[in-house]
């Protein structure tokens, strides 16, 4: 870099240097001359450059002058070179300072029409604006207050219009802001770092009296701006909100409007321009201040919302500015300033958050310092500060009034912010809020609007359509959170969570700040007045109780009475509330709620059960002592007439309500911490009856609830809190399981603790698996489906406690099977000569060992116990004596008319199989018992059944198959084989709706439990044979597609079993090629398959011999016989 030059500090120096530059600018008025000056000029300090200001501007000031059409290039130089002196100089001169105003303002303005602006480059109108903001800089001493005297009124006013005009039209963002910068400049308010003057009250006075004339214009326009097109930048946004604010505080300051104007009477010089002057007069101040909150409130609506927390930040320094300057004036604007305010004490950005509680803390010690500067401070001081609470809870009875209309026809921005508002209030507020409510107005105002609000949709039938897949919703042993997926709420007035979240954190607050005990009872109060409220209510009553236990709601202080911050509710307080609301949902009205309607005939048996015309309480608990115990339930379904929409809604009703009830339990106990353990006698019970619904959301929320419970008392897991507390569930399952009529929910109460506990809860529960068996034993008809879901699940929690020697083998991981071994020939061929000579009875009598005929003597140990004593059969572990009892009953519900409960028990017989599978000599008497009526299911019933059925016999040959394969082969195979040799005809010409009959789904059913069934019990060569015949009509690809793919599974099973002669099977059908022995003394093979054309059996025989025995294109090109298949060969030959 070339070195600085010092620059010239000597007047008459500079004088000369600068001299021949301005002389030839003012003869030739060009760009490169002007830039020549303006490099001349930086060589020169400030000092100097201050001594010659007038004569360097006059060369500059003449290009501007020149009458005519000017070079914008020429122009724009001027400006930039301008702005280098005013920057570096001060005007002392008024004349300077006014020509130079007004030159500038022409150079932006339109030739045709001055009072637009011009249509130049962005360029030129940028250097145009920072020349102006360095000539209102650059005005020295006073000389700069007579731009605000009468008589430069019109002046002013066309600035002031082409600079709006700029900032409002203009598409560059530069530009705006640059004339948005100038606006400020204009009344000595900027905020950049350049010294400024300060005027004093009377020329601020001035000021203010000047700048009213043009008030409504520039916060007409500059409003346009603010609430304008988001696309103009944050930077524009702020800088108009600067302008407004700025304005407004300057016309309609406190003081300038309370001192008033002295009534001078206009100079008569000034003629028409005395009509352009305001005189700011108290009437005058009343109805600007009106239309003022107009555009205000407009403002307000457009920024408090704003993407960028920097427009929101400036929104709070414009409600500072205004309140601190103008409380007084504007008194129309002091609600919605503060309601802004208060609104951004929510926001989500931290530094406005701050801002704002400062600001709040000022507005408030504002209002103390008003009422102490009275002259009677005594009396005073509390009215004034009492009267600023009532702005407040007026301003918050305004809001609440019209909140449930402003919800139903805003949009979700709007609505977010009307509720972050209502909530700021209620911080600002604080402890006051208690106050508030005491006014049976406000609370009533403010609880109907959440009643409204909170409006749930119950309109979507999935609700009451989703069940749950058992009959509670199992976890893991070890889980130690719930994850279950848990419905959203609907509402009907808004469908943004986070408005939700604004309502939720409302409630809180309220419970936080407010009297619990007033709360609570007006709440109940709505809960038990109308039906229509009910669910709404709840929601509220759990926020509540959760913000009075000071959960969720924020740490920081907002209140107008720092030191009198916390939450009013003592621990005792809490417990009183949350006993009263407990009891009020779990009375007998509103816990034993109907949510599912009469489908099928098994639900209308349930309903019968689960909905007598006479419903009794169920726990024998203290709470329930207080209800009238032989009060009833009217059943909702007893009238047939309602419509099946209304219906719907009822059910989706019934089932919200109960969500919501079930989530106040757990977060009473979250309120209440370990606490809450006395009420657990009182909840846990009903807690668990809903954890047994079959309706999904209702199960779910209360396993919601039964984690809640557990963490906030202290319990590790669910198995915890339910085994810790087994005593007087059980006791209360086995007293309600005598009265099983009117305690319908009791069995369900015991699949949830089998569910959710473990090994240690068995012999607790014996007595009560007893007790349930025998009320089975009694009564089949009503109670058997309700019994089958304890049944299975005890028998499911049986299989996880005590799992069998299968069930761990299957739950390992799988191994890599071994590589296999090249075949050698020569020693298959050997092998192959002695078992033929051993089935023609050569060489037996070398292979008989006498030893092995020999039969080892009892040890000494079997000798001791087997003398001197009768046999004693072993006492059976506790968990088998129960299988046993359990699979005993399944036997004879087996052949029950409804398939729902056919399938259950084949479920719980299938587990049973699985318990007994350790102790053969146990399951096979039973196996023999239950033979009959599963033959049954398996070749009579519906597809579903069969299909079930097949699973159980597949267990069965698992764990017993030498006992079934006669059975198998002699009863179920001949009926099964001919029912599919009967109907493959008739599926193979049938159309599509045939896939939509009964004997459609009979054949996939058979066909897709077939394969496993014959691999499993192993069975012989002529079964097989005949379950070849049956399923090779379903290779066809005239079958249906699943037929088909059922066929293929049937094969696949059985090439497992016998791969050479299924080989040999399907190259009958069909042979993709030839084959040659490896060996010329070998005979060729000769296939029936061999060189037929492609049939309607190709394409499925091919699949089976790619996928099952490799790829047939390789085979052919090899053009050998499989060795796996040469003993099969043979044999058939030899024979």
């Amino acid at each position: 870099m070339p070195p600085i030059m010092a620059q010239i500090s000597d007047p008459k120096i500079a004088f000369a240097y600068l001299r021949p530059a301005c002389v030839l600018l003012t003869r030739a008025p060009t760009v490169t001359n002007v830039e020549a000056l303006s490099g001349q000029v930086k060589e020169v300090d400030d000092a100097t450059l201050q001594q010659l200001q007038e004569y360097v501007l006059f060369p500059l000031r003449f290009v501007l002058k020149v009458p005519g059409p000017k070079n914008k290039k020429l122009v724009q130089a001027v400006a930039e070179a301008v702005s280098h002196v005013l920057q570096n100089t001060c005007v002392q001169s008024w004349e300077t300072l006014r020509d130079l105003f007004s030159e500038l303002c022409l150079c932006l303005s339109s030739p045709t029409d001055p009072g637009k602006p011009a249509d130049t480059s962005e360029e030129l109108k940028s250097a145009v604006l920072r020349c102006l903001d360095a000539l209102l800089h650059a005005a020295y001493g006073d000389i700069v207050f007579k731009l605000f005297e009468p008589v430069m009124l019109p002046g002013l006013g066309a600035a002031i219009s082409l600079l709006l005009a700029l900032a409002e039209k203009e598409k560059s963002r530069d530009v705006q802001a640059a004339a948005l910068k100038c606006l400020q400049a204009l009344t000595l308010q900027c905020d950049c770092t350049q010294e400024h003057v300060v005027p004093s009250s009377s020329e601020r006075c001035a000021m203010g009296s000047t700048m009213a004339s043009f008030l409504p214009g520039i916060t007409v326009a500059v409003a346009r701006i603010i609430t304008g097109d988001l696309r103009q930048g944050h930077a524009v946004t702020i800088g108009a909100i600067k302008v407004w604010s700025r304005t407004v505080g300057l016309v309609m300051e406190d003081a300038q409007i309370q001192a008033g104007e002295p009534g001078k009477t206009p100079s008569a010089d000034l003629g028409r321009i005395a009509q352009l002057m305001v005189h700011r007069t108290q009437a005058w101040a009343e109805s600007t201040a009106g239309k003022l909150s107009v555009l205000l409130r407009k403002i307000i609506s457009c920024t408090s919302s704003h993407q960028h927390w920097r427009v929101r930040l400036e929104m709070v320094e414009l409600d500072d500015h205004l309140l601190a300057r103008c409380s007084q004036s504007l008194g129309e604007c002091v609600g919605p300033l503060l309601e802004a305010l208060v609104g951004a004490v929510n926001d989500e950005e931290p530094r406005v958050r701050k801002r704002c509680e400062a600001v709040l803390s000022e507005v408030s010690q504002r209002s103390q310092r008003r009422s102490i500067s009275g002259s009677d401070i005594t009396s005073k001081s509390s009215s004034s500060a009492q009267t600023f609470t009532d702005v407040l809870s007026e301003n918050l009875h305004s809001l609440t009034t019209s909140l449930p209309r402003l919800m139903r026809t805003s949009d979700d921005q709007k609505k977010l912010f009307i509720l972050n508002v209502f909530l700021g209030y209620l911080k600002v507020l604080g402890p006051l809020v208690s106050a508030v409510l005491n006014s049976a107005a406000h609370l009533e105002r403010i609880s109907k609007a959440l009643m409204q609000v909170l409006e749930l949709d119950v309109m979507d039938v999935r609700i009451v359509e989703e069940r749950s897949p058992a009959a509670t919703i199992a976890t893991s042993p070890g889980s130690q959170h719930y994850a279950a997926h848990t419905q959203r709420k609907h509402f009907l007035y808004f469908t943004d969570g986070k408005i939700f979240s604004a309502l939720m954190e409302i409630c809180r607050t309220l419970g936080y700040y407010g009297n619990i005990y007033l709360l609570t009872d007006h709440f109940l109060d709505l809960y038990r007045r109308s039906s229509a409220y009910r669910k709404q209510a709840a929601m509220v009553l759990n926020e509540i109780v959760r913000g009075a236990a000071g959960i969720g709601v924020a740490a920081e202080g907002h209140g107008l009475e720092s030191q009198v911050r916390g939450r009013s509710a003592s621990r005792e307080d809490l417990e009183v509330a949350v006993a009263s609301v407990m009891e009020e949902y779990t009375s007998l009205h509103n816990w034993h709620l109907i949510t599912v309607s009469e489908e099928t005939e098994g639900d209308r048996q349930d309903q019968q059960l689960l909905s007598p015309s006479g419903l009794f309480s169920i726990s024998n608990n203290v709470s329930d002592t207080k209800a009238n115990p032989l009060q009833v339930i009217p059943s909702s379904f007893g009238t047939s007439s309602s419509s099946t929409t209304s219906a719907i809604h009822r059910l989706n009703g019934n089932i919200w309500q109960l969500c919501i009830q079930l989530e106040g339990v757990g977060c009473f106990a979250q309120a209440l911490g370990r606490d809450f353990r006395p009420l657990l006698m009182a909840s846990l019970y009903p807690v668990l009856e809903k954890a047994g619904e079959e309706t999904l959301l209702v199960s779910q929320a209360a396993l919601g609830s039964m984690w809640d419970i557990s963490e906030a008392c202290g319990y590790h897991s669910l198995k915890e809190l339910i085994n810790e507390n087994s005593d007087y569930l059980l006791n209360d399952i086995s007293l309600n399981l005598q009265r099983l009529s009117q305690h319908p929910q009791a069995p369900r109460v015991l699949t949830v603790m089998l569910t959710h506990s473990d090994c240690s809860l068995l012999p607790l529960v014996g007595d009560i698996v007893q007790d349930v068996l025998a009320a089975l034993d009694l009564s089949y008809d009503l109670k058997a489906a309700l019994f089958c879901a304890v049944l299975h699940a005890l028998m499911k929690a049986l299989a996880r406690w005590f799992p069998s020697s299968r069930t761990r083998e299957s739950a390992r991981p799988k191994q890599t099977p071994p590589p296999k071994e090249v075949l050698d020939i020569r020693q298959f061929l050997l092998d192959l000569r002695k078992q033929k000579e051993l089935a023609e009875g050569i060489g037996i009598e070398d292979d008989d060992a006498p030893e092995d005929l020999e039969v080892p003597p009892p040890t000494q140990c079997e000798d001791v116990e087997d003398v001197g004593g009768p046999d004693v059969k072993a006492e059976l572990p506790a968990h088998i004596g129960v299988t046993k009892d359990v699979m005993e009953r399944c036997i004879h519900l087996l052949s029950d008319p409804s398939l729902r409960l056919r399938l259950k028990v084949l479920d719980v017989l299938e587990l049973c199989v699985c318990v007994l599978s350790e102790r053969e000599d146990e399951l096979l008497p039973m196996a023999h018992r239950c033979w009959p009526a599963l033959l049954q299911r398996l070749t009579a019933d519906d597809p579903l059944a069969v299909l079930r059925a097949f699973r159980v016999l597949c267990t069965l040959g698992e764990t017993c198959g030498d006992f079934l394969r006669r059975r198998v082969s002699k009863e179920v195979l001949p009926k099964l084989s001919a029912s599919l040799v009967r109907q493959a005809p008739v599926s193979a010409k049938a159309g599509p709706v045939y896939t939509h009959t009964l004997a459609y789904k009979l054949q996939l059913a058979v066909l897709r439990g077939l394969g496993s069934l014959c691999q499993r019990l192993d069975l012989g060569e002529a079964d097989l044979d005949a379950v070849c015949e049956a399923c090779l009509p379903y290779l066809s690809c005239r079958q249906p597609i699943r037929l088909q793919e059922a066929g293929r599974s049937v094969f696949q099973h059985l090439i497992q079993v016998d791969p050479d002669a299924f080989w040999f099977t399907l190259n009958e059908l069909h042979c993709p090629s030839p084959y040659v022995p490896p060996h010329p003394d070998l005979q060729p093979v000769h296939l029936s398959g061999m060189g037929r054309p492609r049939d309607e059996y190709s394409d499925n025989v091919l699949r089976l011999l790619t996928e099952e025995f490799g790829s047939a294109a390789e085979t052919a090109a090899a053009n050998e016989l499989p060795l796996d298949a040469i003993d099969s060969c043979l044999t058939r030959t030899a024979y």
